[in-house]
């Protein structure tokens, strides 16, 4: 009965440790793709978008975009001095607008 709680166990932690998605999509540069130079920043908070957390978007044509495809948090602490929560930044970025979301395939920030 030991063994069989211990298996039992064991395969739980097992299927619960591997379920989770570790891996994120890479973006990468794309040369066929036009690149765009565009401010960036969080919605909520620099851009004044409507929404309730922190979340990474992008100016086009002064229309405001939120970003899918990379994270606010994928580029540092959102809440830092220069983080996009407090500052509007540049960044290089290729993607497409779909709906009323910029879908980036490629995010590089300007220093």
């Amino acid at each position: 009965m030991k063994k069989l709680f211990l298996l039992t166990l064991i395969s739980f932690c097992f299927l619960v440790s591997f379920s989770q998605e570790t891996s994120q999509k890479k973006l990468a540069f794309d040369k066929t793709k036009k690149v765009y130079e565009l401010e960036t920043a969080c919605g909520t908070c620099m851009f004044k978008m409507k929404g309730s957390t922190c979340k990474l978007a992008v100016k086009i044509n002064n229309k405001d975009y939120y970003v899918e495809g990379t994270s606010i948090d994928d580029h540092g602490d959102a809440h830092s001095k220069d983080g996009f929560c407090n500052s509007i930044r540049k960044a290089k970025v290729q993607g497409e607008i779909v709906g009323d979301k910029f879908l980036v395939s490629y995010f590089e920030l300007i220093k």
